[in-house]
């Protein structure tokens, strides 16, 4: 299924990038981009990374490391919620794709990334629907902005004691739901998000 990158490196079309997000659809903590070089995208190491969705939050853990490990280079950037609120979620992503690219140690040749084309990138790019199921560099970058992000949650949780952070990782659950609703809105909380405004509105 990695055909997009087999037929750019069959070409000589090398290093390549792959960039994802973590964290796009959750009403609070930062939205979480990151760009990965692999050293070689079919290394018999890489076999079980897939789309970080896929797999449970151990197999993660464990993956990050052999995906740090095979990388040439790695740039995470991370998007407070205040700045999503300002920019909007899909400018933000964008914004951040585009910071995490260029903060590469090493320039791609070409860059592929999950689902949406990077305008103003300056780098030759394709957007790949469900591009972090079906190619590895964009596979790689989605296991290292999630765990990134579920550690930066992790430690919310600890900040902000009640909403289960730890365990939701700011995505909207019915426990999430429920903490809102007794304890309002936090600061790492978005609040152009249509929960999280309806529940402002609602106490005003």
């Amino acid at each position: 299924m990695k055909v997009i990158e087999r037929l750019l490196l069959d070409a000589g079309i090398t290093p390549l990038a792959g960039v994802d997000e973590a964290g796009r659809g959750a009403c609070a903590g930062p939205l979480l981009v990151a760009a990965v070089i692999l050293r070689d995208p079919f290394a018999p190491e890489l076999a079980k990374v897939r789309d970080s969705k896929e797999i449970s939050e151990a197999a993660r853990e464990d993956l990050f490391d052999v995906v740090v490990d095979a990388s040439e280079s790695i740039s995470i950037i991370e998007i407070p919620s205040s700045l999503v609120d300002e920019r909007g979620v899909h400018a933000a992503n964008i914004d951040g794709m585009r910071r995490a690219v260029h903060g590469l140690t090493v320039l791609p040749k070409y860059v592929l990334t999950d689902g949406y084309v990077i305008p103003g990138l300056g780098f030759p790019t394709l957007g790949v629907w469900k591009g972090d199921q079906v190619v590895h560099t964009i596979s790689a970058a989605s296991i290292i902005a999630k765990v990134t992000r579920d550690r930066i949650m992790r430690e919310m949780d600890s900040e902000y004691p009640g909403y289960g952070f730890a365990q939701h990782k700011g995505y909207v659950t019915a426990s999430h739901k429920k903490a809102l609703e007794e304890l309002g809105p936090c600061a790492i909380h978005r609040y152009s998000f249509a929960n999280v405004a309806g529940l402002i509105n609602s106490l005003a």
